[in-house]
């Protein structure tokens, strides 16, 4: 997708998700923390402060994924996924950094079938 494609989807993405919750567009980060919480299955909770930076991990790996950088390992005890990484993410410039993990935003969405 050409960049002007990937940031039309992403706004739907964000107005989609904005009209299900409290209207406000959600950034990154919160679209981070919202599949974090969707791959760790459990619904939504109250999270303390370090395992939102958890579940904001466990969906870069999963996001990652989809370019092989990760593959899951599996999920411990508590039913948390662990993730390997499987090789090094290139340095890329920040606006491409941020292309790219929209991109795989919209992919994620649509693979759960989202829109």
């Amino acid at each position: 997708m050409k960049p002007s494609e990937i940031n039309l989807k992403f706004s739907e993405l964000q107005i989609k998700l904005a009209t299900e919750f409290d209207n406000e567009r959600p950034d990154l980060k919160v679209i981070l923390f919202l599949i974090g919480v969707q791959e760790l299955g459990k619904g939504p909770q109250k999270f303390s402060k370090r395992q939102k930076e958890e579940l904001m991990h466990i969906a870069n790996c999963r996001l990652f994924a989809q370019m092989g950088f990760y593959e899951l390992e599996g999920t411990d005890q508590d039913g948390w996924p662990h993730w390997r990484k499987v090789k090094a993410i290139p340095h890329y410039p920040l606006l491409e950094q941020e292309l790219i993990l929209k991109s795989l935003m919209v992919n994620y969405f649509e693979e759960l079938g989202y829109w």
